[in-house]
């Protein structure tokens, strides 16, 4: 931590390198590089004009980096003002087109989401009893793309949530005290 503001570097894609800064909010987790190298290796093939949206944005490392891998648009919701102005504040720098931002609580966004979208993220608060009622709503929403994917991130010492109808596991993998998981919706048939 530099005076107050934490720090994250891109990990991969044209933005590599780049550091993004965010409030020492103690809400804000941001995912591990670890954890996130090995989700957009899962992801990279899909990544290519993808939508996507990243709810409990928090750093915003989720999104940018899926921008940083050819992503074509990222929706940002967070309900925290300074986390998002801190994202504005690097989107600006980094010249990133394709990012909207929205200050809104992710259950809020999801009443009227801005959809279609082929990934999702999905990190809220470990403990603040957000992720099985967002799923669903999520999966209500009626903003996923067919074969969408959802990662979800969780305390690894939790319990997955029940899934909501048609989410499949793809991959899972833990590191430290952090679970994460994607998980494909209604995936097509395979021919």
């Amino acid at each position: 931590m530099k005076r107050g503001i934490r720090e994250l570097r891109i990990i991969g894609g044209s933005l590599r390198g780049r550091k993004l800064r965010f409030p020492p909010d103690a809400v804000i987790r941001p995912t591990p590089d670890r954890v996130r190298e090995t989700l957009f290796n899962w992801l990279q093939p899909h990544l290519g004009g993808a939508r996507c949206l990243d709810l409990f944005a928090g750093s915003g490392a989720l999104g940018l980096e899926a921008l940083s891998r050819g992503a074509a648009r990222v929706v940002f919701v967070d309900a925290s003002r300074p986390a998002i102005n801190a994202l504005r504040a690097t989107v600006e720098q980094f010249g990133v087109a394709g990012a909207e931002l929205l200050v809104d609580d992710a259950g809020h966004y999801l009443r009227a989401p801005a959809g279609p979208f082929d990934v999702v993220f999905l990190d809220p608060p470990f403990d603040a009893g957000l992720l099985a009622p967002t799923m669903q709503k999520l999966a209500a929403s009626g903003c996923l793309a067919t074969g969408a994917f959802c990662y979800v991130e969780i305390a690894k010492r939790q319990a997955l949530p029940v899934l909501p109808e048609g989410w499949q596991h793809y991959r899972e993998g833990a590191a430290g005290e952090v679970g994460y998981h994607l998980f494909r919706i209604n995936a097509p048939s395979q021919p």
